[in-house]
């Protein structure tokens, strides 16, 4: 599935789950963005990492991702999941 992708943005990245598998792809050498509702200990962490986050969300949060894996607390009207939809991005559910 990600044969040619390094770059994935994680909607809802401050979760449990989400930062457990950014962190996993940081790790890995992928480049990893994301955003969150709010700032925490685990996206500090991440950022400590290398990932790039943004603190709310915003179609611009994007940038040249190739990939997007949302939460399962992130609706599809999203603004960032809606703004991969229109660019022709895959929106991946964090359960797959």
């Amino acid at each position: 599935m990600f044969r040619g992708i390094s770059r994935i943005h994680f909607v809802g990245i401050g979760g449990i789950g989400m930062s457990g598998i950014a962190e996993l792809l940081i790790n890995l050498r992928f480049t990893v963005s994301g955003s969150d509702v709010a700032d925490s200990d685990t996206v500090a962490r991440l950022r400590s990492l290398g990932a790039r986050i943004n603190i709310g969300h915003s179609a611009e949060n994007l940038g040249d991702a190739q990939v997007v894996v949302y939460s399962s607390a992130v609706s599809l009207d999203n603004p960032e999941c809606a703004a991969a939809k229109a660019r022709c991005l895959p929106v991946i559910p964090r359960a797959e």
